[in-house]
């Protein structure tokens, strides 16, 4: 999807998070038969996409422009505190970058990532397909979380 974003920068300039995030949904349901959708309730709030099969919840994702290092981590907070149950274990941090130098904003990102109290290890790290971390939470540290982050280059207002 993020190859498609930038191939086609035009349909995508004037979008917002939402809009973005619901062409990500499209091309999920194409995959899991309708089985993603955004804003869902879990937790105690809203996530972005949420995936469920057969009542279990096997990806929950968190959307955001990239606007600084602090944000991505409240971002990583936001979605640890607020929308992963104890069973949940397979979520992501999905960030669209309106600003030049995405190299940087990648590198800033697994900064935060390894930087964070609930980083364990650091599965792989690869600014063009996703880098995989492993996380616990706090309130249950025997239970291993699979974080990837995602950037996608999103071409900004002309």
């Amino acid at each position: 999807m993020a190859i498609v974003v930038e191939r086609n920068p035009a349909s995508f300039r004037t979008l917002d998070e939402q809009s973005i995030r619901d062409h990500l949904l499209l091309q999920l349901n194409g995959h899991y038969e309708g089985a993603a959708t955004g804003e869902t309730f879990n937790g105690v709030g809203r996530t972005d996409i949420l995936i469920r099969v057969e009542d279990r919840n096997i990806f929950i994702a968190e959307c955001k422009f990239w606007d600084g290092p602090k944000k991505f981590q409240e971002a990583i907070d936001q979605l640890f505190d607020r929308y992963l149950t104890w069973r949940d274990c397979k979520c992501a941090v999905i960030m669209f970058n309106r600003q030049s130098n995405s190299s940087a904003v990648a590198r800033k990102m697994h900064e935060v990532m390894v930087a964070h109290k609930g980083h364990r290890k650091s599965v792989s790290v690869d600014a063009d397909k996703g880098s995989r971390y492993v996380f616990v939470k706090e309130s249950d540290p025997g239970r291993d979380i699979i974080v990837t982050t995602l950037l996608f280059d999103v071409p900004g207002q002309v």
